[in-house]
């Protein structure tokens, strides 16, 4: 492979321009594709198989006047008691005619009809209902939306609309930048030249580029959750400029080794290449995995994420060789172009290559960590374990209101409707009874009734609605508690359990609270499985690279740890409100049911990307002749800068998408930070060099019957260096 990559980098620096073209080429014309084939995401979670799902598609099918998005518009009254007086009943069927009026809205039912006014008379719902899905609801419906009660506003009503249709999607701004631009900072400290920083982060620009373009329109033809662009671009911006500074380094170090560009460039693809393309398949491996858990969204999200990770991997296999032909030499530091004779030197300067710097941090680091390595070792397991001890209160829903943040349209919805009706109003759950003839439905409906009715903490039940052919009936059901408190969880458990026994029709329990819970239910199902599948998967694939066994179960524990503390980070934070308030968290709350399984699969890939560029150079000065003691501390010396320049930028960039209101978006971009901080500094530069020296010669053990068996992937470039070897008097 190493020597495959070899010739397709010298090829890509030769045929540079053409190279440089065909990729702008292909970026423009999947801009303009993007452009003009763009379709809308999706803000809802569907979960074929499960009840509440099954009973969605009946109502959809049933109910088809009522299949478009719902909306609800709180209204408070200046005074208790208005709602029962002639002025305030006018005051509310003026907000509910104006909204019956809205462009999008086929309907609209103010509080008197619908019975829906407080005790108090202070607080009044007005139901709202759209033509089509949330999904479908332009920004132009969405606003006006947002803007109706003016008139109501200036008597002195609050009036709050809310609903699932301002479940917009999140849009992109300066936050995120914020990351991209420390990214470019940790660039020119590591390279200390502009030109190799600013041809590392063009290339990776381009290359994501080109992956959202191509996200955006397919998302014509494949439906995308919200969140799918935001993780693509995430994963795309960081593995982009990871992989091109891993290759820019290699191809500098060659450089100052006295070799000419076009050779450095080779040599650069052909080594670096080849961790970068391991790095990148572990990677797409295990977002497309996410496909074995059966969730549908959880699928796209993770396809189209790797998607844009095979773009970065493509980019900085090709395009990132041509830019290096473009800039040459001056990729060095102004100085050591002239140190090492790149620039035009005067008779008797020493051009010679200087032998190697051992007194950098990597290698003082590395000899400290080996020098206390028991007590490296105990100090990170304990302080790891630490971090992690908040994971055993974890608790996963999907995203509702409450968790909006203060002062947006569907937060001040959400609390006037506690506010006034109970925190249940916010929840409310649905039932569908279905049966084969208008009679047996009929006669189901009491039944239902009196059974939900008894079910604790059900606050209420509201009368039946009927289809037009009497045969399928929808009740609505109120809890006592909100969509994401443990009590309506049990809520939902209780009815399902009190209905099942009813004979002769079908009683299946919906709303947006049912379907989230269910498929929190079936995501942490999922988890184990796919945590198994990945770790057996890390040992399998490091096992190919490092031919040893006591290597990939290191590096396998190792995960586990980073993912233990990463967990109990995100949820004493995002959860438990720890500190909160430094990462712009207005309210706490359970972590989104998909963030555990979406993080083992993204920290899976990256934290085997510094394993590989790590231990890789270990193995090789140790197959070399070295001790294990010494490979260890060669390994830590030479990839120390790269790692430490490589985890900063994804911290950086994963970090700025903690700055956007999103909350869901918040707590991804916290957890991937925290995950890569802890898995880069923590896990690999301290407790892995401290464990290899503990382990010694029996860490590269391998039976040979296995050794025999295994493919040679051969990443750290041995087969290179036998094709160079074999070369070499052919060119002398």
């Amino acid at each position: 492979m190493s020597t495959l990559l070899y010739r397709l980098g010298r090829g890509a620096m030769r045929k540079r321009r053409l190279v440089a073209t065909i990729w702008l080429v292909v970026l423009v014309g999947l801009g303009l594709a993007a452009l003009t084939l763009r379709g809308p995401t999706a803000s809802d979670f569907s979960m074929p198989g499960t009840e509440s799902q099954q009973a969605k598609d009946l109502l959809d099918e049933q109910f088809s006047a009522a299949s478009g998005a719902t909306g609800t518009i709180a209204i408070k009254a200046p005074q208790p008691g208005l709602l029962g007086t002639p002025q305030g009943q006018a005051v509310a069927t003026e907000v509910t005619q104006e909204a019956a009026t809205l462009p999008g809205v086929v309907g609209a039912v103010d509080p008197l009809t619908a019975q829906a006014i407080s005790p108090d008379g202070q607080y009044g719902l007005i139901q709202v209902q759209f033509a089509e899905g949330a999904d479908k609801v332009t920004d132009e419906e969405r606003e006006a939306y947002e803007q109706v009660g003016a008139a109501a506003k200036a008597q002195g009503w609050q009036v709050a609309p809310g609903g699932e249709v301002l479940n917009a999607e999140p849009e992109l701004g300066s936050s995120e930048a914020i990351g991209v631009v420390i990214a470019a900072i940790v660039l020119v400290i590591t390279f200390g030249s502009l030109v190799a920083a600013g041809m590392t982060m063009l290339n990776a620009l381009i290359g994501v580029g080109v992956g959202m373009a191509a996200l955006f329109a397919l998302s014509s033809v494949v439906e995308l959750t919200s969140t799918a662009p935001i993780l693509a671009l995430m994963l795309g911006l960081a593995v982009g400029i990871d992989y091109s500074l891993f290759i820019t380094s290699r191809y500098r170090q060659n450089l100052l080794e006295g070799l000419p560009p076009d050779e450095a460039v080779g040599r650069a693809v052909g080594t670096a290449g080849s961790a970068v393309l391991f790095a990148g398949a572990t990677v797409v491996i295990a977002l497309s995995g996410l496909a074995v858990v059966n969730v549908p969204f959880l699928t796209v999200m993770g396809l189209a994420a790797a998607g844009t990770v095979v773009v970065a991997v493509l980019v900085a296999l090709t395009l990132q060789p041509a830019l290096l032909g473009f800039a040459g030499r001056r990729v060095l530091r102004r100085k050591q172009r002239h140190q090492y004779g790149v620039a035009p030197t005067e008779p008797g300067t020493d051009t010679s290559v200087p032998t190697e710097d051992r007194s950098t941090f990597g290698f003082r680091w590395a000899r400290l960590a080996i020098r206390f390595r028991v007590p490296v070792i105990l100090v990170g397991l304990l302080g790891l374990g630490a971090l992690a001890l908040p994971t055993s209160d974890m608790r996963l829903a999907l995203p509702d209101q409450g968790t909006a943040p203060v002062g947006s349209p569907a937060r001040v919805s959400y609390d006037l409707i506690s506010e006034g009706f109970g925190p249940g109003f916010t929840g409310r759950l649905a039932i569908v009874v279905a049966g084969d003839s208008p009679e047996a439905t009929a006669a189901a409906i009491p039944q239902v009734t009196a059974l939900v009715q008894d079910t604790d903490n059900v606050l209420a039940v509201t009368p039946p609605q009927l289809s037009p052919d009497g045969q399928t009936a929808l009740l609505g059901v109120i809890p006592e508690t909100g969509p994401t408190d443990p009590a309506t969880e049990q809520v939902v458990d209780d009815i399902r359990g009190s209905v099942d026994g009813i004979q002769g029709v079908d009683v299946l329990l919906t709303g947006v609270t049912a379907i989230g819970i269910d498929v929190s239910e079936k995501l942490a199902d999922a988890l184990p499985i796919y945590l198994l599948l990945v770790v057996g998967l890390s040992i399998v694939l490091l096992m190919l690279v490092f031919r040893s066994l006591l290597v990939p179960v290191k590096a396998a524990l190792g995960f586990l740890l980073t993912v233990a503390a990463t967990f109990g980070l995100t949820v004493a934070v995002f959860q438990q409100g720890h500190l909160a308030e430094l990462v712009g968290l207005d309210t706490p709350g359970p972590l989104i049911s998909f963030l555990p399984i979406l993080l083992i699969g993204i920290l899976f890939g990256l934290a085997m990307d510094y394993e590989v560029f790590l231990v890789s150079r270990m193995r090789e000065d140790f197959v070399h002749g070295d001790t294990a003691r010494q490979a260890t501390i060669n390994g830590m010396g030479h990839g120390a800068r790269v790692v430490t320049a490589a985890a900063l930028i994804m911290i950086a960039v994963f970090g700025g998408f903690i700055f956007m209101e999103d909350p869901v978006i918040k707590s991804m971009g916290f957890a991937l930070a925290v995950g890569v901080a802890i898995d880069a500094f923590v896990v690999r530069m301290t407790i892995v060099p401290a464990v290899m020296s503990l382990l010694g010669d029996a860490g590269w053990w391998l039976p040979r019957w296995l050794n025999r068996v295994l493919p040679n992937v051969d990443v750290e470039g041995e087969g290179l260096r036998n094709h160079l070897a074999e070369q070499e008097p052919a060119r002398t």
